[in-house]
């Protein structure tokens, strides 16, 4: 017996019944796997990755049972902000993920469609909003997005808003890069201080942030060091562990536990044995859920992933914490996810060569028009520079909108290609 999809059909079932007490059911599903794993964590990963599913948990079960003290934000909100005065931020993608997870987000898919809202839009945004009309998901006590990659943002955001009738913040990143933009956001930035000071009661201390920009910054040499590393070394991991470190590198980004993370990665890396396997560049989002990718890739030492842009993107520009708000503007500014992809293959180029990457793949995820636009414009320029690059297309949050048998057939082949061209 399938006990997560059977929890799940409880989950969906309960919901249209009574949303409270699915959202109780739900929340003590999470403090069992909470403390699950603690007790019994998955020995076959290091200490960083076992670490790194507790620490993502407690976020969400806290978003859950007080969200009174919780923000739902867009994933490339700068939440230093938030995490000083004690607000527990969380993101459309986060949330959906765990509910597809939990293997009950067709109750919510189907209530969006039934509601309207086009199949073409991103599912992690329509089962989030399908948790939300349902009921499921709690107000939260309010909202800060940015027009930052996702255009789905200004759909769901905005709707959520009205709907919870609860204050928002946005912040908007100017396409160009330029430091009159740093500067430009940095203001807002500074707006978005005073918005939360009055949400919350709680001011925002300047010698908080500074601390907490200044742990952004050494969680960034960390990861980028520990990044290095797999150029020769394997750490054993698998694709939920990598989506973590894009929530830790973002969502949690100036907390102790991320900063924590990160030194446990460059620990366990630097004692991981010598590898040989098959070196992976990630491009957007990893498909943890889909069973043929999980089968290629999860804890194999023949062919591993050695870094994903949605992970490492925010820890490449440079951040200084006596410039706080300059420091988290640029990281906006300055993203490989802003503007045209020009920098997005710049970043992919250097940070194959960084890891040792033998190939590279493009997850093409449903609904994403930012990736989908740039996907062959990216594989052409990686593969100018000698990179072997896979467009490979599916959905991020909803596997069963994904044909496993095409994408296992199409990734089987690729990594046949690599291995062939390495020996």
């Amino acid at each position: 017996m399938d006990i997560v999809k059977t929890f799940g059909n409880i989950i969906e079932k309960e919901t249209l019944k009574d949303s409270k007490a699915a959202r109780r059911l739900l929340l003590t599903g999470y403090r069992a796997q909470r403390l699950a794993l603690s007790a019994l964590p998955d020995k076959k990963l290091p200490p960083s990755k076992r670490y790194v599913a507790r620490a993502v948990m407690d976020v969400i079960i806290r978003a859950l049972a007080h969200p009174e003290d919780a923000a739902m934000v867009s994933m490339f909100t700068p939440c230093e902000i938030l995490s000083v005065v004690g607000i527990t931020p969380y993101s459309v993608e986060t949330l959906s993920g765990y509910l597809s997870g939990t293997k009950c987000e067709k109750v919510f898919l189907e209530h969006t469609a039934g509601e309207g809202i086009p199949e073409t839009m991103c599912s992690f945004h329509r089962i989030f909003i399908g948790a939300a009309d349902t009921g499921l998901m709690p107000k939260p006590k309010f909202m800060v997005y940015t027009n930052l990659a996702c255009d789905g943002n200004m759909i769901t955001f905005p709707y959520l808003s009205h709907k919870y009738d609860i204050p928002s913040y946005f912040i908007d990143v100017p396409y160009e890069k330029s430091e009159d933009a740093v500067q430009n956001v940095a203001k807002q930035l500074k707006e978005m201080c005073a918005f939360v000071a009055d949400m919350t009661g709680r001011p925002v201390r300047e010698d908080a942030l500074r601390k907490a920009v200044g742990r952004s910054a050494r969680t960034a040499s960390n990861y980028i060091n520990y990044l290095g590393y797999q150029k020769e070394r394997r750490l054993p991991g698998d694709l939920t562990s990598e989506m973590y470190s894009v929530f830790m590198n973002h969502i949690l980004l100036g907390s102790k536990e991320s900063e924590k993370y990160s030194k446990m990665l460059l620990d366990d890396i630097k004692k991981a044995p010598i590898s040989s396997g098959l070196r992976l560049l990630w491009l957007h989002l990893l498909p943890y859920m889909q069973p043929s990718v999980k089968e290629l890739l999860n804890l194999n030492d023949k062919v591993f992933v050695t870094a994903c842009d949605l992970a490492y993107e925010s820890m490449m520009p440079p951040m200084d914490a006596s410039k706080p708000y300059e420091s988290m503007a640029r990281r906006m500014v300055y993203s490989c996810y802003n503007g045209s992809p020009e920098r997005r293959i710049l970043q992919a180029i250097n940070m194959a060569k960084h890891t040792g990457a033998d190939g590279a793949v493009i997850f093409a995820h449903w609904g994403c028009k930012a990736t989908l636009g740039a996907a062959q414009l990216i594989k052409e320029a990686l593969e100018d520079k000698g990179l072997s690059t896979l467009i490979l297309g599916g959905d991020g949050c909803d596997p069963s909108n994904s044909s496993d048998g095409q994408i296992a057939t199409r990734l089987g082949a690729f990594l046949e290609m690599l291995g062939g061209k390495s020996k």
